[in-house]
This record gives C-alpha cells, structure tokens and sequence, in this order.
C-alpha cells in the first residue's frame, strides 16, 4: 500500500511501477478465495476442481502467481514505508507519529474490510506487523538483509518438518500400517479439507448478503484477521527485506541494468524450476492432502522471496526506459490501495448472493474470468484519475485520517488551462 503521490524521478516510479504488478498479481488468486469455499484457496480439490481447464489455470497461478505476488507486495509495504518516514523526517515531522497514525488507521479499513466484506483481508495483518516493523527501520541495509533471511529460515524449519511428519503419516495410512492413533491424527488433519453439501450449503448462505457476511465473520472470531500464526515471522521477514531493498537502492533503481537482470533471471529462474518442480509432484500424486498442502506451504516458503526479488528487479527494469504501459502500471501503483479494496468490491457484487450470486457456484477456471477484464479496468482508470487528482479515493481517506485533517482531493488546475471535469 502507498499513499504517497509524489512520483518524480526514476527511483519513485521504480516503486509504483512494482508495487502495480503485485497488486495486480494478488488478484489472480484472491479471486478464488473470493468465489468459493474458503478451504478451496489452500487445498484446490476441496472445490471446482474437476476439470483440466482448472487444474491447468492452478498449475500456472501456482508456478507464477501464488504467494509470489503477495511476497512482493509485503516487500513493496516495507520500502514505502521507509519512503513515508524518510519524508516524514526531510518535512520535519515526527517519523513515529507519521508511521503509527497511518498503521492505526490502516488496521481500521482492514478489520472493516474484513467484518463488512471479505475473510480474506490482509490489511489489519500488514497493520499490525508494519508496527512492529518500524523498530527496525534504522538499521543498515545488510542488517535488515541478514535478519530477514534469518526470519524466512525460521518461518520454513517448522513447515518442513511437519509436512515431511505429515507425508509419512499418510504413507503409513495408505499402506494400511498406521496405528489407531496414527490414523486419528491423520483423520483429524484432514477432514475439514473434504467439505460435505451441508458446509458448502451453509458456507454458500453466510454469502448471500453483507449482514449474513458480518454474522458468519463474529461467529468466525473477531480476532480471526490478526490471528495469522507463524506468518507473521514470513511478513515481517518480508518487510524487512523491502526496508533493505530501499535503502540499497535495489527498489528504487540505483543499480545498473545488467545487475538488475541479472536478479531477474536467478530469482524468477530458481522459483520456476522449483515451483514447477513441487507442482508436478503434487499431480502426480494426484493432489493427495499432503502433497498438495506441503508444495503449497511445506517445502516452498524460501522460494517465495527468492522469486518475488526475481520480480521486483523484472519490475525495475520495465520503470525504464517508460513508455505507455510503464505509466499505466505505475498508477495502478500508486493506487494500490484503492484498487486492492476496489476488487474485493467487485468480488463481493459478482459472487455474492445479493448481486452476481455466482459464490460456489463456479468452478477455478471459471472465476478466473473475471481477473482479465478488473486487470484492464485496473490500467484504465488508475492513470486518467491520477491525472485529475492527487490521491485515489481510499489513498485520500487514509492519508486524510491519519493526518486528522482533509488533503487536498483535486489537482490545481493550470492558469488559463481549461477545468478538469
């Protein structure tokens, strides 16, 4: 997210550019978890996986997309946030004050996003941890490096280790050698992942208009959108290592050309080979919960941020030389946050059942339809907007509260130029 509108130079629009391909990419999956049953998005047979039209648009999210593009975002968070404080600081401003206000208010549209309109929200999650990532903000760039990588070793150990503990329990199962115990916990792992017509039916009615969204989200825990686990080790570790890319000035496009792509390759390369590597194994074992969920999530974390630098530096290098759609992606960017919200929207009329009422009633492939024409929509009104006004419209709400005063929504216009409509 950024609510900054400032964008001169080459290093600004390094930022946007970034920061619009992963808000972009984000949607691509988000669109699952907003169509179907939750369990659906981590565990794809669970829901609209019958065809070879949606395994096929899984293989390709999954080896491009999925977790990738978040880790970027998460990276993007951490560089503009020490973007806002270094100008909080050149202003003259409180650099804590600056930060902490945007955070509370921030926390405030998640924790709304979440009650009023979608389990999915990310945004009391970045909040929170964007708290805690501000204590760092000071350190040296190779510090904030060797703490992330820290962080990512510590959030991947444990995931390794229970997926291999869970892989063997399953062997043992199938082979018809596990113990009664063995078995139970196996049962126990797996059951919510093979939901029956009575949960889908009842997940399906909690979609059907806002207020049955609110109830099913307070039945769900109103903690539910801070109470992430250990992922807050891997978006803090994220975060920490986009503070690092800005200070080294990896994000904001001080490096030379062939270094850039030379990033590009080795990340986006390692990530695909593995990724790619994971997804087969998956297949062939035809998608059984433990081979699914550890490609997912067990083996795969330390790609994550190998693959998304992969993509920032990609990113970097499309910022230069410009051209139409290096701006049109750039104000995509610097909407991130307006855009982020404005697809739940358009989630939320298209799948629920007070609008498109389509939610369960699509398979993977089906409502991955709806990404092409939001991305188009995304590129085509971000720029003309920008051209109008200083802020998107959630951008000038959040920079608004978190300053306590109104910011000013329209751009001057030119002496003796003619009004904007």
């Amino acid at each position: 997210m950024n609510e900054s509108n400032e964008t001169a130079g080459q290093r600004i629009l390094s930022l946007d550019v970034t920061r619009g391909v992963a808000v972009m990419g984000i949607f691509s999956v988000n669109v699952v978890a907003m169509a179907m049953i939750q369990v659906a998005y981590f565990y794809p047979p669970a829901f609209g996986f019958d065809h070879l039209s949606d395994k096929l648009l899984w293989l390709t999210n999954f080896i491009l997309v999925d977790g990738k593009l978040r880790s970027l975002f998460s990276i993007m968070f951490g560089a503009s946030m020490m973007l806002i404080v270094d100008r909080a600081i050149a202003a003259g401003r409180s650099a804590w004050k600056t930060h902490y206000a945007r955070m509370i208010v921030l926390m405030g549209f998640g924790f709304l996003h979440f009650l009023l309109l979608w389990w999915g929200d990310i945004l009391t999650h970045y909040a929170a941890v964007g708290m805690v990532a501000f204590i760092f903000f000071k350190l040296r760039a190779r510090t904030l490096f060797i703490i992330s990588l820290l962080g990512f070793l510590l959030y991947a150990g444990p995931g390794a280790y229970f997926s291999t503990k869970g892989i063997a329990m399953y062997e043992q199962v199938q082979a018809g050698t596990a113990t009664t115990d063995v078995r139970q916990e196996y049962d126990k792992r797996t059951k919510d992942l093979f939901p029956d017509a009575k949960a889908i039916a009842e997940d399906k009615a909690a979609h059907q208009t806002i207020p049955t969204h609110v109830r099913a989200a307070i039945d769900e825990g109103l903690d539910t959108p801070f109470d992430l686990g250990p992922l807050w080790i891997e978006t803090l570790s994220l975060m920490l290592l986009g503070m690092a890319g800005y200070k080294s000035g990896f994000l904001t496009g001080e490096w030379d050309r062939r270094r850039y792509r030379k990033v590009a390759i080795t990340g986006i390369g390692i990530g695909l080979v593995g990724y790619a590597s994971f997804a087969a194994w998956s297949w062939l074992h035809d998608f059984a919960p433990p081979y699914a969920m550890t490609a997912y999530g067990g083996y795969s974390p330390l790609l994550r941020p190998i693959m998304a630098c992969g993509y920032a530096a990609l990113a970097v290098l499309l910022a230069s030389p410009g051209g139409m759609l290096t701006q049109r992606l750039a104000a995509v960017g610097r909407t991130a946050f307006s855009n982020y919200l404005g697809c739940t929207i358009i989630g939320v009329l298209v799948f629920y059942g007070f609008a498109g009422g389509l939610y369960a009633e699509v398979s993977r492939s089906q409502a991955w339809l709806l990404v092409p024409p939001v991305w188009l929509l995304m590129l085509a009104w971000s720029k003309p907007w920008l051209d109008r006004f200083n802020y998107g419209p959630f951008e000038w709400a959040w920079r608004s509260l978190a300053r306590g005063k109104l910011q000013p929504f329209r751009k001057n216009r030119p002496l003796g130029g003619p009004a904007m409509a």
